[in-house]
C-alpha cells in the first residue's frame, strides 16, 4: 500500500518539478494541491515565498550573480555587464532564446572568493569580466557548468599553532560516539556544560542547557536538526566545515540524538549549497556502511538513528529556527509566534533540537578530546575556539579558527587588512567596529561589562575608500528583500530605514532623519516577531554613533540644498526605465 502524501515532502516535490521544466508550471501547482488535498492558492503561497522557485521560465542555464556588498566592491558591476553582453539577458530576466536567465541573489557563501555566481547551482568563483565571453561560449556549445567550474577552495587561512586546532585536527569517525556511549545522556550534557559550549549560529545559547531541556521532554518522537542555512552575508565558515570534515557534523548530530533520545536527524541545507549535496550524501552513506547510522547506531544496543537532508529554496529568514521548521513542514518559512520553544514543540509539534553546523562539529570534537583539553584553549570565562569568515579589503580572506580572546587588531593583522576603517562583525545584523576599537577582544564574555566582541561567524573589512552609506544601503536592501512580511514593524520598518538612508545618501537628510532611524529602529527591536526585524537596525544605529562624521557630511545645511540636490538626469533615466518596463 502506498504511504499517504505528507506535507513535509512539498519542497522536494517542487524542486523535482522545477528541475524537470526549468520552472514551476500551473499544472505542477495543481498537481501538488491535488496530491496534498489543499488549495492551489496555498501552494502558490509556498512557491512565491522562496527565492529560487520560478513561476516563469528562468532559462535552461540559470545564472545567479552574488550581489552582496563584498561582491560589489570586488567588481560585480563589470562582471554583470559582461554576462549581459555575452548572454543577451538583462539582469532579472531571460534572453530571447530562453537559454540564459540572469538574476541577482544575496550572499551565496563565497564572500572570500568574489565575484562569484551560481550557474544551475554550480559555483563559479573569482570571475573576471574577460573570462565571461569564453565561459558563455562554452555553455552555448553544450558544455556543462560542472565541467567548466573550478573546485571551490575551502580557503582555511589560519588555525591555532602548536596543535591547538580543534576543528581541523586529526579526527577518526566513531571515536566521539564511542566515548559518548560510555558517558550516557547525562554525561554527554555535562561534558558540554563543562566546555561552556554555546550555539554558534548567532544566539550563543548554552548548548548543554538546550540539549538537556530537549532530553527532559516526555513526548516522542524527538528530532535533531542541523541548521545549515548559513545565509548571513559574509558568512561561509559552515561551508568550509561541510567541505572539509562533514563527518564531524554528522557525528555531532548522532551524539545529540543519543543524548536527547531521538531517532531521526535532518540537515536543512541552504539551496545555495546544492553543490555540496553529493558529498554530504556520500558521507551519510559511508556512516551507514560503518554502522554509525541506522539500527543500533554506533553498535549501541537499542539506539536507532538516521539522518536525511532537506534542501531549502532560498530564504534568509529560514535561518531563524522556527521559520526553518515551517519550511521543513512544507510551508512558507515564516517565523512562528513563540508560544513554545522548539525543544518543547518543534518539527511536527514534537520536541526538536536545533543547532548549526559549527555547534554540532564542536560537540563531536569536545566528546572526542574531552572538555578539559578543549578548555585549555581560549581565555578564562570564554574557553575554546571559534570559526570566523573573513572577507573584504584584506589580502587573505578565508576561514580563521581563532582561540577566544584574540584582539581585533591581531585578526586584522593576520588577514592582512588593507587600510581598515569600518569592520562589520556577525554580518549586517551584527555590530560595526571602528579602528578605535581594535584592542577589543573577540570573546564570549559579557559584552556590556568587558567591551569584548562576540562574533557569530562573519568579519567583513572595509577600507577608507569605501562609501559607508553605500554599504548600509546594501545591508538595508538585503533586509527589506528578505523580510517575510508577516509583522508590520519589520515589513514597514525596513522599507522606511532604506528610504531614510537613500535620503542621506543623496545629501537631503537632516539631523531629524538620523533621529527617525533611531526611533524606527527602537520600534523594530521591540515589536518584530523574529531576529531579522530586531537586528536589522543594529548597524545603522551603531554607525551613526561611531562614524558620525560620515553622516554629518551628507546632511544638507540650507533649504536651497534641497533643490540643488535634485538630479534631473537621474530622474529622467528612472522615467525611461519605467516606460520600457511595460508598466507605463
Amino acid at each position: 500500500m502506498t504511504a499517504p502524501p505528507i506535507r513535509t515532502q512539498l519542497l522536494d516535490r517542487l524542486w523535482t518539478f522545477q528541475r524537470r521544466s526549468g520552472y514551476i508550471r500551473d499544472a505542477d501547482v495543481k498537481a501538488c494541491a491535488d496530491w496534498l488535498n489543499i488549495s492551489t492558492v496555498e501552494v502558490e503561497g509556498v512557491v512565491s515565498f522562496y527565492h529560487f522557485f520560478h513561476r516563469q521560465p528562468a532559462g535552461a542555464l540559470t545564472i545567479y550573480l552574488d550581489n552582496s556588498i563584498v561582491a560589489e566592491h570586488a567588481g560585480l558591476q563589470a562582471v554583470q555587464a559582461a554576462f549581459e553582453r555575452a548572454t543577451g539577458a538583462k539582469i532579472g530576466g531571460v534572453d530571447p532564446s530562453g537559454r540564459f536567465g540572469l538574476f541577482h541573489t544575496p550572499c551565496i557563501g563565497l564572500s572570500d572568493q568574489q565575484p562569484a555566481a551560481l550557474i544551475n547551482f554550480v559555483p563559479f568563483t573569482r570571475i573576471r569580466p574577460e573570462q565571461v565571453d569564453r565561459l558563455v561560449l562554452e555553455l552555448k556549445r553544450g558544455a556543462s557548468p560542472t565541467g567548466l567550474a573550478d573546485p571551490v577552495a575551502p580557503n582555511i587561512q589560519y588555525v591555532p599553532p602548536e596543535g591547538k586546532s580543534v576543528f581541523f585536527r586529526e579526527y577518526t569517525a566513531g571515536k566521539a560516539l564511542a566515548r559518548a556511549a560510555t558517558l550516557g545522556a547525562e554525561g554527554i550534557i555535562e561534558e558540554l556544560k563543562t566546555a561552556e559550549l554555546s550555539g554558534r549560529g548567532g544566539a550563543f545559547y548554552p548548548t548543554g542547557l538546550k540539549w538537556n531541556a530537549c532530553r527532559q521532554q516526555a513526548a516522542t518522537p524527538k528530532y535533531v536538526i542541523c541548521n545549515a542555512d548559513e545565509g548571513e552575508p559574509g558568512t561561509f565558515k559552515d561551508r568550509a566545515l561541510l567541505q572539509v570534515c562533514p563527518q564531524t557534523v554528522l557525528e555531532g548530530m548522532i551524539i545529540a540524538g543519543l543524548a536527547i533520545g531521538a531517532a531521526e536527524g535532518v540537515v536543512y541545507l541552504r539551496a545555495e549549497y546544492t553543490w555540496l549535496l553529493p558529498q554530504l550524501e556520500a558521507a551519510i552513506r559511508d556512516f551507514r556502511t560503518r554502522g554509525l547510522l541506522g539500527k543500533n547506531a554506533g553498535d549501541i544496543a537499542g539506539f536507532d538513528f538516521d539522518i536525511r537532508i532537506q534542501l531549502g529554496a532560498g530564504a534568509y529568514v529560514c535561518g531563524e529556527e522556527t521559520a526553518l521548521l515551517e519550511s521543513m513542514e512544507g510551508k512558507r518559512g515564516e517565523p512562528r509566534t513563540r508560544w513554545f520553544f522548539p525543544v518543547e514543540r518543534g518539527f511536527l509539534q514534537q520536541p526538536t533540537l536545533i543547532n548549526n553546523v559549527e555547534t554540532f562539529a564542536a560537540a563531536a570534537h569536545i566528546l572526542d578530546m574531552g572538555a578539559a583539553a578543549y578548555c585549555e584553549r581560549g581565555i578564562p570565562g570564554s574557553p575554546g575556539v571559534k570559526l570566523i569568515s573573513v572577507s573584504g579589503d584584506c589580502g587573505k580572506p578565508g576561514v580563521y579558527e581563532i582561540e577566544w580572546g584574540m584582539p581585533v587588531a591581531e585578526l586584522l593583522e593576520r588577514c592582512e587588512a588593507k587600510d581598515p576603517y569600518f569592520m562589520q562583525v556577525s554580518g549586517p545584523s551584527g555590530e560595526c567596529l571602528s579602528m578605535a576599537e581594535k584592542d577589543r577582544r573577540i570573546s564570549m564574555l559579557d559584552v556590556l561589562g568587558t567591551k569584548d566582541v562576540r562574533c557569530g561567524g562573519s568579519f567583513m573589512v572595509f577600507n577608507q575608500s569605501r562609501d559607508l552609506l553605500r554599504i548600509l544601503l546594501n545591508f538595508s536592501a538585503f533586509f527589506k528583500h528578505e523580510s517575510c512580511g508577516v509583522c508590520t514593524p519589520c515589513r514597514a520598518g525596513n522599507f522606511i530605514l532604506q528610504r531614510q538612508l537613500e535620503k542621506l545618501d543623496r545629501g537631503l537628510g537632516r539631523e531629524a532623519d538620523l533621529q527617525a532611524i533611531r526611533d524606527w529602529g527602537a520600534i523594530m527591536k521591540a515589536a518584530s516577531r523574529c531576529g531579522l526585524g530586531k537586528t536589522a537596525p543594529n548597524t545603522p544605529i551603531m554607525a551613526m554613533e561611531k562614524f558620525h562624521a560620515d553622516f554629518a557630511a551628507r546632511l544638507h545645511k540650507t533649504a536651497d540644498d534641497l533643490n540643488r540636490a535634485f538630479d534631473l538626469k537621474r530622474a529622467e533615466a528612472e522615467y525611461e526605465k519605467y516606460k520600457t518596463s511595460g508598466h507605463a
